[in-house]
C-alpha cells in the first residue's frame, strides 16, 4: 500500500456520509482522577505556569486521596464500590454551576498554578509573604462578593 503525502492530489472513487453518534468521554475513576490532579498542567497554555505546576499537579500525593474522600464525604460526589466510577451528586452539579458562572477561573488549573508560583516567589524571599497572603485575600473576597444569596 502506497503512503499519502501533505498535499499530494487524489482521484475519489467513491464516498458516502456515515450517520453515528458520539460516546461521552469514560468516567474518571478513583485512580483516573488522581493521575488527572498530578497532570492538571498539561491542560495549561502558558509555559511559564505550566512549568509551575508540571511537578506538582493538584494536591500533593499525601492529599490527593483525601480531597476525593472530602468530597464524597460531603456530599459532591458519589464513588460506586464496585466500579469506583467516580459521579457527581445533584448537589455537585449544583455548586459547579454555580462556581462555573461566578468565578469559572475557579474550576482552572491556571488558578493553581499561578498560586503556586506565588508561593514559590515567597520561598525564594521574591516577595514577602504578607504581600502575597494579601493579593490573594483581595482575590478570594472579590470573587465572593460578586456572589449574592437571594433568600
Amino acid at each position: 500500500m502506497n503512503s499519502l503525502k501533505k498535499g499530494q492530489e487524489i482521484e475519489v472513487v467513491n464516498y458516502e456520509i456515515k450517520t453515528s453518534e458520539t460516546n461521552p468521554p469514560t468516567r474518571y475513576n478513583s485512580g483516573s482522577i488522581i493521575l488527572a490532579m498530578e497532570n492538571a498542567g498539561k491542560l495549561i497554555e502558558e509555559e511559564e505556569l505550566r512549568e509551575q505546576i508540571k511537578g506538582a499537579g493538584i494536591g500533593t500525593s499525601a492529599t490527593r486521596a483525601e480531597i476525593i474522600k472530602k468530597l464524597e464525604r460531603i456530599g459532591y460526589i458519589a464513588i460506586n464500590t464496585k466500579t469506583q466510577i467516580i459521579t457527581p451528586t445533584k448537589k455537585g452539579e449544583v455548586i459547579y454551576d454555580i462556581v462555573n458562572s461566578s468565578m469559572p477561573d475557579m474550576l482552572n488549573p491556571k488558578l493553581t498554578a499561578s498560586w503556586e508560583k506565588g508561593l514559590d516567589m515567597v520561598a525564594k524571599k521574591e516577595i514577602e509573604p504578607d504581600v502575597f497572603m494579601g493579593k490573594l485575600e483581595n482575590y478570594i473576597n472579590a470573587k465572593v462578593n460578586k456572589l449574592v444569596v437571594k433568600w
